[in-house]
C-alpha cells in the first residue's frame, strides 16, 4: 500500500490500489479505537485495509461501520469482502441501494454494459453479498455514535439517487463521494486543488447536485473528503467552481447537435477543451498528453452521463 496519509482529528486515508495510484481513497475515522470505514474499492482494496488497520495497531474487530457514499462499485466493489473480513461491523447504505448489495447481481450487470465483460471481471470480480441483518439503512439525518462521536448521514442525489453524504462535526469535514466532483493530486500546484464535476451515467441530475452542494455548505465544512483524491480544502471556493464548471458541462451538451456516438464525440470533445483551458489557467504543470491519460476514463464516463440525461430532458417535453 502507498502511504497512510493522517489528516488528524481521527481520520486517516489511503488508496485503495483501484486501476492506479491516487485514483481512489478509503478514508478511516478511528475514535477511541473503533472504526467507521468509508468506500472500499473493489474486492482487492482489503488487503490494503488490513495493512492501513495494522499500521494504526487496529484490527479487524476495531471496524464498527462500513458506509458506503453510493453504490458504483468504485465505491462498494468490495464491501462484500470487507463485511467477511470485518466480524463486528455494519453496513451503512442509502436505502435505494441496500437490495444491491444484498443481490449485487444487477449492479454487476449494469457495470458491465458500461465496460465490457472482460473489463468487468477483471476490475470487480465476484461480489459477495451482505446479509441483509448487517445492514443499516442511511436515511436523510440518520446519526451513527461511533464510540461518542457523530456521524450525520445526509441523502445527496446529483451524482446517483442512491448517494450519501456523511458529517464529521467533530473534525468540521464531509465525506462527499463523487457529489463534490474530482480532485487528483496531480493537478495540484503549490496548496491549491484543482476540481472538476463528475456527471457519469446513470443517474446525474445537475438540479439536485446544485442543491446537494449547497446544502452541504449549510454545514459550515472546513474539509470535505473525497474519494477521488482525499482532503480538499478552501470549501467555498471550490463548491463556487463545481456550479460554475457544471453548468458549463450542460451547455457542453445542449450544444452537441449530433446523434448517437456522433453527439457522443461532440460532448466529450467539448468536456475535453474545457478541461484543457480550465488546467491552462490554473497553472497545471501536467503536459497535456499526460493531462488527457489521467482524465481519460473520467472525460468518457461524462461525456456518457451528459448524454443520459440529455435523452432524459428530451423524453419529458
Amino acid at each position: 500500500m502507498q502511504d497512510l496519509l493522517d489528516y488528524g482529528n481521527g481520520i486517516h486515508a489511503f488508496d485503495s490500489g483501484y486501476v492506479r495510484p491516487d485514483l481512489a481513497a478509503i478514508h478511516l475515522i478511528v475514535e477511541r479505537g473503533r472504526v467507521a470505514l468509508v468506500d472500499t474499492g473493489n474486492n482487492d482494496s482489503l488487503q490494503n485495509t488490513l495493512k492501513a488497520l495494522s499500521r494504526l495497531g487496529l484490527g479487524p474487530d476495531a471496524v464498527e461501520y462500513v458506509i458506503l457514499t453510493h453504490i458504483h462499485l468504485d465505491h462498494a466493489g468490495g464491501a462484500g469482502a470487507m463485511m467477511a473480513a470485518f466480524p463486528r461491523a455494519r453496513l451503512v447504505v442509502h436505502p435505494r441501494g441496500r437490495r444491491h448489495m444484498a443481490d449485487p447481481a444487477q449492479l454487476l450487470a449494469g457495470v458491465r454494459a458500461v465496460y465490457g465483460e472482460e473489463a468487468t471481471a477483471r476490475l470487480y470480480g465476484e461480489l459477495l453479498p451482505v446479509p441483509d441483518e448487517r445492514m443499516i439503512e442511511a436515511v436523510d439525518g440518520l446519526e451513527l455514535d461511533l464510540a461518542g462521536r457523530k456521524l450525520l448521514c445526509l441523502d445527496a442525489p446529483g451524482h446517483a439517487r442512491h448517494h450519501i453524504a456523511i458529517v464529521d462535526e467533530r473534525a468540521k469535514g464531509i465525506f462527499t463521494g463523487d457529489l463534490f466532483g474530482l480532485s487528483y493530486r496531480e493537478m495540484d500546484v503549490a496548496d491549491r486543488q484543482f476540481i472538476f464535476p463528475t456527471t457519469t451515467p446513470v443517474q446525474f441530475d445537475p438540479v439536485a447536485m446544485h442543491a446537494s452542494i449547497d446544502r452541504l455548505l449549510t454545514y459550515a465544512p472546513e474539509a470535505v473528503y473525497l474519494t477521488h483524491f482525499g482532503r480538499v480544502h478552501a470549501v467555498l471556493q471550490q463548491a463556487a467552481q463545481l456550479h460554475r464548471l457544471l453548468d458549463l458541462f450542460l451547455e457542453i451538451a445542449r450544444a452537441a447537435d449530433a446523434q448517437g456516438a456522433a453527439r457522443h464525440e461532440q460532448i466529450k470533445q467539448g468536456l475535453t477543451d474545457l478541461l484543457r483551458d480550465e488546467a491552462k489557467n490554473f497553472g497545471c504543470l501536467l503536459d497535456e498528453r499526460t493531462l488527457l491519460e489521467l482524465w481519460e476514463t473520467d472525460l468518457e464516463l461524462n461525456a456518457q452521463g451528459l448524454g443520459i440525461w440529455l435523452d432524459q430532458q428530451a423524453a419529458h417535453k
